[in-house]
């Protein structure tokens, strides 16, 4: 590394910074810490492909609102109310418990509302509800979200209620498959509705669907907010004129400015179609558009924007809305292009039954990207690698597109550096030598066939949908990626194809995911919980049952020493074997939508914490002060002028967390407080 240039960034680009002094992390609250990432590359776009990212960039931010409504439908007061406060409060800020207050705020903009964004429970505020009563009294009310006649005493006790009764909204998503789903989960994709009331409308919409010979493919519920008006289950649909539209009005607004300086026509007309999507709420559009978009490969720029993931959603059906703002890493691209090129290859020597195997891959395509902006669900966290689009039969059909967030990566590696986590948790100094050497490799190859292969590979059995495994399909899915990932980065093919320089690369790699899905990730956990996140419990899921299969042989061994537990991969080769073996039984289960199977398999791997090592492993981790969640700023584009004309889009990288959650509310905050159902 030199002292103006970052010689060994990924793509080797020059950044107009001195990298050596770049300061990655810029603070730790909570459990939390605050990450920025470089955009290396975007000096030297042409002046057109800046536009566009910047056009796309507002559209990301203009969605913001949208997330926190869908997270919880009490987000956007609690957001605005706080804020508020934080900026217009009379009385002494310099207390510990306004400190707290602070604290409490930005872990509100860090999980996008009131709930952990992992463990989806309810956070707790670190100051007293009297201390709350005494910061809103001390606050303007004209500047606060008060309802109309309503007096400060009546909304001292709404928000008070809220934010401490823990009958309230207690979490975000409920798998408690003993109860209700819908009903217990905190998620504004349901109101007044059953968990039964709402799986039979969608049930009566596939099946009049079937019926009138319409359109069964499409993903039903996906951008709708289920209601009981009059007695009967009604869907409100994101669109223009529809739920959010205030918000959509602004995304289509700057989708229309970067229709116009388009990479090319074919991108011109997916945005067209993702407009027209926005406009109408047609599900008939959204998979018209992934089709555009998934057969858009000649364009350098993309992006992700829409209602995409359902990891949200207790049934698995309802996309959160997203965004993500990017470019082609070229020379990092030749890495998964070479993987896409051969993803023939990996479907046919999978070894699943050759019934769940796609007789053809189609449309495969991986790159890697450099992130330009975050919005929606993916800011302030964010993926490492994405796969879409998730019709699987889009997917089967025309393809996928799979990306890897080289530059978001490499802030997570940089940022990591020395900070002793690695002495700690590590069985030897050969895994320590081995993850200084191979980690980033092996972290940035295992995403690609994650997100390239895994969730590309495969296929449905007729009559079978992606939301059979309701409240297990996150779980499983991202389980199945996994899984075909840890299968392959063992495999001498890639050695062949020059991927990696040898098999040690694979080695790191099991090391790493055995430590982390056994015994590190549990740092996420508080002391008595469960896990809760679909990744957490795939990882849980994989390494509990393949250090169970393997113990008689010793595959992999749990070690103590000193007093601390460690855990040893004695046989490699024999751990590849039980990941196969694995994915065999979890691409039956989704081919076959196999629900109860699914259960177990949670159940039993993927969700309970041994208590004994939960506590060593949170005592150990205290003492090297490391937060175990990290977010991002995301840098601040602007655009010169000169008189009507644009001269230059320059970019800089914010260091104030709260500065720019406060001016995102300034400018992009287009929702009510108290929304409609």
């Amino acid at each position: 590394m030199t002292a103006t240039l970052i010689a060994s960034f990924p793509d080797k680009r020059k950044l107009p910074i001195n990298v050596k002094q770049f300061k990655w992390q810029t603070e730790q609250f909570g459990d939390c810490k605050i990450l920025r990432y470089l955009v290396p590359g975007f000096d030297n776009l042409p002046l057109k492909q800046k536009e566009f990212i910047y056009y796309l960039s507002q559209a990301a931010n203009a969605g913001r609102d949208i997330t926190y409504d869908q997270n919880c439908k009490y987000n956007l007061l609690v957001r605005k109310t706080l804020e508020a406060i934080y900026l217009n409060y009379k009385g002494d800020k310099t207390s510990a418990d306004f400190q707290n207050f602070v604290v409490y705020l930005k872990q509100i903009w860090f999980n996008n509302g009131i709930h952990h964004h992992y463990s989806t429970d309810k956070l707790v505020p670190g100051f007293p509800k009297e201390f709350l009563a005494l910061l809103v009294k001390g606050t303007d009310k004209k500047e606060l979200p008060l309802a109309k006649g309503e007096s400060i005493a009546k909304f001292i006790e709404e928000i008070t209620s809220i934010l401490y009764d823990p009958k309230i909204v207690p979490k975000r998503l409920s798998q408690d498959v003993s109860s209700d789903l819908v009903i217990n989960s905190g998620s504004n994709f349901y109101e007044g509705v059953t968990q039964k009331e709402a799986e039979d409308f969608y049930s009566r919409q596939k099946s009049e669907a079937k019926k009138n010979k319409k359109d069964t493919l499409v993903a039903f519920g996906l951008n709708s907010k289920l209601v009981k008006e009059n007695g009967k289950a009604v869907e409100k649909i994101f669109k223009i004129g529809g739920l959010y539209s205030q918000s959509i009005e602004k995304i289509v607004f700057f989708l229309n400015k970067a229709k116009d300086v388009a990479d090319n026509p074919q991108q011109a007309s997916a945005i067209v179609k993702l407009i027209e999507y926005y406009r109408t709420g047609s599900l008939k559009a959204w998979d018209d558009y992934n089709i555009l978009w998934v057969k858009d490969l000649a364009s350098s720029t993309d992006y992700v924007n829409g209602f995409i993931e359902v990891y949200g959603d207790p049934l698995a059906m309802k996309g959160t809305w997203e965004a993500i703002v990017n470019f082609k890493n070229v020379e990092a691209t030749k890495r998964t292009e070479t993987i896409s090129q051969n993803a023939q290859y990996f479907e046919d020597h999978s070894p699943v039954d050759p019934k769940f195997k796609k007789k053809v891959v189609k449309g495969v395509t991986a790159k890697v990207i450099t992130v330009a902006q975050l919005g929606g669900d993916s800011d302030p966290t964010t993926p490492i690698g994405i796969n879409l689009p998730n019709a699987q039969w889009i997917r089967k059909e025309y393809g996928s597109k799979s990306v890897t967030l080289d530059n978001i990566t490499y802030a997570y590696d940089q940022s990591s550096l020395g900070n002793g986590f690695m002495d700690e948790f590590a069985n030897s100094k050969e895994e320590i030598e081995n993850a200084k050497k191979y980690g980033y490799l092996a972290g940035s190859l295992t995403t690609d066939l994650h997100e390239c292969l895994g969730h590309g590979s495969g296929q449905l059995q007729p009559g079978v949908t992606g939301e059979a495994l309701k409240n297990y399909h996150s779980a499983i899915e991202e389980s199945r990626a996994d899984l075909f990932a840890l299968y392959y980065i063992m495999d001498q093919k890639l050695v062949d194809l020059k991927l990696i320089p040898s098999l040690d690369v694979a080695k790191t790699e099991y090391d790493n995911y055995m430590r982390n899905g056994m015994m590190t990730q549990l740092v996420r956990i508080q002391p008595g919980k469960n896990i809760e996140q679909a990744h957490m419990r795939d990882r849980s899921i994989i390494s509990h049952w393949v250090f169970e299969k393997g113990q008689d042989q010793k595959i992999v061994e749990k070690v103590t020493r000193d007093g601390k537990t460690y855990f040893k991969v004695n046989d490699y080769e024999g751990l590849r074997s039980l990941f196969g073996k694995l994915l065999i039984e979890i691409q039956r289960i989704t081919s076959e939508g196999d629900y109860k199977a699914a259960g177990e398999l949670v159940e039993k791997y993927g969700v309970k914490v041994d208590p004994v090592l939960h506590q060593e492993v949170l005592d150990r981790y205290r003492k090297l002060n490391i937060a175990p969640y990290s977010g991002f700023i995301n840098p601040q584009f602007i655009m010169e002028m000169r008189e009507d004309t644009i001269k230059d889009i320059s970019i800089t990288y914010p260091m104030d967390f709260a500065g720019q959650m406060l001016y995102y509310s300034k400018n992009y905050s287009f929702l009510p407080a108290r929304t409609e159902k």
